[in-house]
């Protein structure tokens, strides 16, 4: 009888285990990004003190040009990743600026519960001397200086609840044709919409809706920009279950005026009376592009 009894407080002790493992699961999939529409943001260091709202030099001052990176989304920036292009003024104007282009030089850690800054780096163009004017100036001259910078991204989505079942019309357990709830990571690429419907008995299908969340501009990794519209490549959890298409195009997604779909259907339909629900995730990879723009006022030195 002891042992029958010592049996029974096992099992139920194991299954309110997997209970509440199930339940943590489930809260973790609805939060597990902390969500947000930046990814790498870049900032200018003072070049001197603000006057009149401008960062002020005479033009026999020397000064620094130094820029912040900062990783605001949620996806790891390895070293070499952000290219930073200094533009603006004419490089004949300035000295002791060795290098016009620049790359991070550290891994640059993703936002987190502990960490909601995200991890930063310094960057400087004038890393062993200030750099000094060289130009002609009458009373003063606003120069301004760009930062034209791109890195490699990664957006993240879980969709939390898709239906899977052979028989739409079936009331038990869970709907379709519906929207779906769904957690997407810190990205400027972002998904704003997820909806399940059919597409023939047993073929389910998912819509979802991808925006550029940022002022900036994507492209695929390792092509060139298009003035026209961003693109993105993405790839979704179990391939060969599935095919995703946007505008007709497997793999890659182009988004015009900002926005665009990906369609991904079973490939093959659910047998008679499958039912359940689980979680599918999808993968956005690409490309950012965008500036960052400062102006420094020279002065005339009066002799």
């Amino acid at each position: 009888m002891k042992l029958k009894n010592i049996l029974f407080t096992c099992i139920l002790a194991s299954v309110l285990l997997l209970s509440a493992c199930s339940s943590n699961e489930a809260i973790a999939s609805e939060g597990a990004f902390i969500g947000g529409t930046d990814g790498v943001t870049v900032t200018f260091e003072p070049f001197s003190v603000l006057e009149d709202g401008f960062y002020t030099i005479f033009d026999t001052e020397d000064f620094p040009i130094d820029v912040l990176i900062r990783n605001k989304g949620e996806h790891e920036i390895a070293a070499g990743e952000v290219t930073l292009k200094l533009l603006g003024p004419a490089q004949n104007d300035f000295a002791n600026i060795p290098s016009w282009t620049l790359d991070n030089v550290e891994e640059i850690e993703k936002i987190s519960e502990f960490n909601p800054e995200g991890d930063e780096e310094l960057i400087s163009f004038t890393p062993n001397d200030y750099a000094t004017f060289l130009g002609t100036v009458t009373t003063f001259h606003d120069i301004p200086f760009l930062i034209d910078y791109e890195y490699d991204y990664q957006t993240f989505l879980i969709v939390n609840d898709v239906c899977f079942k052979e028989d739409a019309a079936d009331d038990r357990l869970c709907e379709v044709k519906e929207t779906k709830s769904h957690a997407v990571s810190a990205a400027p690429i972002t998904e704003t919409k997820v909806e399940e419907d059919t597409a023939g008995k047993g073929v389910v299908v998912l819509k979802i809706d991808v925006s550029n969340a940022n002022t900036g501009k994507s492209t695929i990794i390792g092509e060139d920009f298009d003035n026209r519209f961003s693109q993105v490549a993405y790839e979704i959890d179990n391939p060969a279950d599935w095919e995703c298409k946007s505008g007709g195009r497997e793999n890659e997604a182009r988004l015009v005026d900002g926005k665009a779909q990906i369609i991904c259907k079973l490939v093959e339909p659910l047998t008679e009376d499958e039912l359940y629900v689980n979680s599918v995730r999808l993968t956005l990879s690409y490309t950012y592009n965008d500036i960052v723009q400062e102006t420094l006022r020279v002065l005339e030195s009066v002799e």
